[in-house]
């Protein structure tokens, strides 16, 4: 092997689903940048071109046409660097379903192709019904340098194409192009694996992560370098795109022998494409950069702000308008909102009625002035009044209930989307996991939307979320008061949201094992959990899918988010869970 460097640049990118001539013109960008600072390749995220996921767009033959137009097009302004990057690949017959590739661009031309091997379809995945499966595992051989090439669930399988691509293609580097979804501590989960991938293949691992929001989903960046002993030597910025460039020796990878099993290389056939050498690297070595972990609370604050600024940008909305209402979750998305987007393009609305209370009223403005967000206070007394004296004839001979409570919230909901109607604003919802997964919102009020920002945030994080948004400044922008407050909706004198759940921290316990970790009724009580309670939460839990089926879309920051990543039937008889 040639006694030389080779510099490598991992391009970590937020693109946007189906804006192909945007995602190039940004791919550009970064191919200028790479090129500028000495590297011979630079790497894309897994659908890079078109955005991940694309979804049924793939269904589509006229954008599987245009991506390969738009992926041609950009494969000729690659002359003098090698490109991978992330997009779709015809079908083998005209009947087929095309293939989630890595397209690998040298001299102008697409020069070779590697097709997923491994498609996951669990959780958020739905791969098996856009895809093709690949069959063989692909080593660019630049020169005397071979570099293998695969797509992110690749290296998560333990007999993926990496062991074949070391020990019988011979790769000293091994690139894995990933749009890997965020959820709580996955970067770090993530990191482990690929030092331990680097060692078990005796290699240096290119992990490189998508960046930004999509719908329901944040990708996190946090791409990864590890050398051939599993030490990271670099790792993208979190939550922010980045420019990963290494200085890579492939002769000081050890020999690929050593590396796996021969039967875990042998599942796979390893196909050779030799391509032009990269440019070496002579002289003074590029430092690699090692960006910081965050802390848990940071880290999850970090993935609802730019979540919410990529579903408001990406969708064309110039501001956004919430309910504020002088409790914890509203003041937590109002600043979340501020910091996505500007306080000029938030406005807030404080909406009391005869159960309003003075503090939280107060806290309600305190909280707009602090974020120094407008305000619009809208009395609903008479409106509410109103509808009562509409269904009193209805109502006849029974006492007040939810029905009543519920037509507040329903007025809200009403004025806010009046406000997204006349001034074409989005509206915030701002429940949180807890309330959600027990029913405890109001269909057509509180639930009303079209972005849900804390719509997978347990009650319970909810709180160090504020805390930590109050630590960012010198003086707080939540009041200690609100979180303070025992958490009321205020739609009943003296109402307290533990009148009707179990206390926040059983209900969310009760929430991680039945609905994160899928146990059962009595995996639930041998946690420590009271059978009663465990009774009836996960009665509120099962019997609330209508209402999370009719809401807003909101980001995912639990290893099991209610939506795409968990779906039960609405019309449902089954009680296996251990409840009546």
């Amino acid at each position: 092997m040639d006694p030389m460097k080779v510099r490598i640049a991992l391009a970590q990118a937020n693109p946007t689903v189906g804006d192909l001539q945007g995602n190039a013109a940004l791919a550009r960008r970064f191919i200028a940048e790479a090129k500028r600072r000495g590297c011979g390749l630079v790497a894309f995220p897994e659908m890079m071109l078109c955005g991940y996921p694309p979804e049924d767009l793939l269904l589509k033959k006229r954008f599987l046409e245009d991506c390969e137009r738009s992926l041609r097009r950009l494969a000729r302004d690659t002359r003098g660097i090698a490109v991978l990057i992330g997009a779709p690949a015809a079908p083998a017959s005209p009947a087929g379903r095309p293939y989630n590739a890595c397209r690998l661009l040298v001299g102008g031309r697409v020069a070779a192709t590697y097709r997923k091997i491994n498609l996951p379809n669990y959780g958020v995945f739905d791969e098996k019904r856009y895809f093709e499966q690949g069959w063989l595992a692909l080593v660019a051989r630049f020169g005397r340098v071979p570099v293998g090439v695969n797509i992110c669930e690749d290296i998560w399988v333990d007999d993926g194409p990496t062991a074949a691509q070391t020990a019988l293609g011979g790769a000293r580097i091994v690139i894995n192009i990933s749009a890997s979804p965020y959820h709580r501590g996955k970067g770090r989960e993530r990191e482990r694996l690929m030092q331990r991938r680097a060692r078990e293949n005796g290699c240096w691992l290119c992990y490189l992560n998508l960046v930004g929001g999509q719908d329901e989903l944040v990708f996190d960046g946090c791409s990864v370098v590890a050398d051939p002993s599993g030490r990271t030597i670099a790792r993208g910025k979190a939550f922010e795109e980045d420019l990963v460039v290494v200085d890579i020796d492939p002769a000081a990878a050890p020999p690929p022998r050593a590396a796996r099993p021969p039967r875990a290389a042998a599942r796979h056939i390893v196909e050779i494409v030799d391509l032009p050498p990269l440019r070496a690297v002579r002289g003074a070595r590029t430092r690699s950069r090692v960006a910081p972990h965050l802390p848990p609370v940071e880290e999850v604050y970090r993935a609802l702000v730019l979540g919410t600024r990529d579903y408001v940008e990406k969708n064309g909305f110039s501001k956004v308008v919430l309910g504020m209402s002088g409790g914890v979750d509203s003041a937590l998305v109002g600043a979340i909102a501020v910091d996505a987007l500007g306080a000029r393009r938030v406005a807030a609305v404080t909406m009391p009625s005869p159960f309003t209370s003075f503090e939280t009223l107060r806290d309600a403005r305190a909280v707009c002035r602090n974020l120094r967000i407008g305000m619009i206070e809208a009395q609903i007394t008479r409106i509410y009044e109103s509808y009562l004296e509409t269904m009193r004839p209805v109502f006849a001979g029974r006492r007040m209930d939810v029905a009543e409570e519920n037509v507040q919230a329903r007025v809200r909901g009403n004025i806010l989307m009046a406000l997204s109607n006349k001034f074409g604003w989005l509206v915030l919802a701002t429940g949180n996991k807890s309330e959600l997964a027990a029913g405890y919102c109001t269909l057509y009020g509180d639930m009303a939307g079209g972005f849900s920002v804390i719509k997978d945030v347990p009650k319970t994080l909810v709180y160090p979320l504020c805390r930590y948004r109050n630590g960012l400044g010198r003086t707080p922008v939540i009041p200690p008061s609100i979180l303070r407050r025992p958490p009321t909706a205020e739609l009943r004198p003296g109402q307290r949201d533990e009148d009707t759940l179990p206390p926040y921290p059983v209900l969310d316990r009760v929430i991680e094992l039945y609905v994160e970790r899928d146990r059962s009724f009595d995996e639930i009580v041998a946690a420590g959990i009271d059978r009663a309670t465990a009774r009836r939460a996960i009665r509120m839990i099962d019997g609330s899918e209508y209402k999370r089926r009719q809401g807003a879309p909101g980001i995912k920051i639990t290893p099991k988010a209610f939506g795409r990543d968990r779906r039960l039937p609405i019309t449902n008889r089954y009680r296996g869970a251990g409840h009546d």
